[in-house]
């Protein structure tokens, strides 16, 4: 019997999950964090060892009969740093003698994006702190999207949405721009005058996409200020996604949600998908079908069959 691991790497967490080839669950685990540009690949081999181990413990299945592993994890989109995580991983185990057959480091976006379509084509769009889509075709070539990060891009997230909305609170402060709810809001976080906007952000590392929430909890109070901004922001993924049809070339492009600002329900969410439905005639919203660390051991199990066949 053969038998391959699918984890989701996180930067406080991680799940795996040990399934057969036919992707039949027989048992999930958790673990610790596995950002290597964080955490270094060293720490986070051992972490992977130790949740492999408590995998194949838990389901009672033996070393020999695991025959991949694929860990889905940030850091992991650019090739240089996903290949040295796998060398080292793999020479980790090799001094421990630990027997892991094989092993593949990839992005925790593109895990996701086979989860959420059973390895068909289809797209993701990720809007949380920074944002970015993926779409796979009917090839099985993989396209991008945005994510280009927080100083030339990420445009429709909570950063780009933070960032605006402080600019905003500038202005109001300086008497440049429209007063805004979101001045009283930030006083919560102490900010409330241009001396204190300007101290936290150059001095105490302010967390920027933090404002987000207060921008739409503004916005849905009816503050004219904010509720641009969330429009200017909407109009930013619909770009995404316009870009993201083009490039696939389907007739209806599929799409799943990740990040708490378009899968909660908020008046940003709310503003997203009644655009999407008023004005993307083929374009169609959908839960995925599966969560990211099933699409991990989804890409374990095409791995090992395109490599025996």
């Amino acid at each position: 019997m053969y038998y391959v691991i699918g984890i989701d790497g996180g930067g406080t967490k991680s799940k795996a999950v040990l399934t057969d080839l036919n992707l039949k669950t027989y048992t999930e685990c958790t673990g610790g964090p596995t950002n290597f540009l964080i955490k270094g690949t060293e720490k986070v081999s051992h972490t992977l060892i130790e949740l492999i181990r408590n995998c194949l413990e838990n389901a009672n299945i033996p070393a020999d009969d695991l025959v991949y592993v694929v860990l889905g994890t940030t850091g992991a989109g650019r090739a240089k740093e996903a290949e040295k995580m796998k060398y080292d991983f793999l020479e980790v185990c090799r001094k421990e003698n630990f027997p892991v057959k094989s092993f593949e480091v990839e992005s925790d976006a593109r895990i996701a994006l086979e989860g959420a379509f059973s390895g068909n084509p289809g797209s993701i769009l990720i809007a949380g702190t920074g944002s970015i889509m993926f779409g796979k075709d009917s090839k099985g070539e993989i396209h991008r999207v945005g994510g280009f990060g927080r100083y030339i891009g990420d445009e429709g997230s909570g950063y780009s949405i933070g960032r605006k909305g402080l600019t905003a609170a500038a202005k109001s402060f300086d008497g440049r721009g429209e007063k805004t709810e979101l001045t009283n809001l930030l006083s919560g976080k102490g900010i409330t005058n241009q001396q204190s906007l300007i101290t936290a952000v150059y001095v105490n590392n302010f967390d920027i996409a933090s404002v987000a929430p207060l921008v739409i909890q503004a916005a849905e109070t009816g503050d004219r200020v904010c509720k641009n901004i969330l429009d200017e922001e909407t109009e930013e993924l619909i770009s995404h996604i316009k870009a993201m049809h083009k490039l696939i070339k389907i007739d209806l492009l599929r799409i799943s949600f990740i990040g708490s600002l378009i899968t909660k329900n908020n008046l940003y969410s709310r503003m997203f998908n009644e655009k999407i439905k008023n004005r993307l005639e083929n374009v169609a919203v959908v839960k995925p079908d599966m969560p990211p660390e099933l699409g991990a051991a989804l890409m374990a199990a095409q791995y090992f069959v395109s490599r025996i066949a």
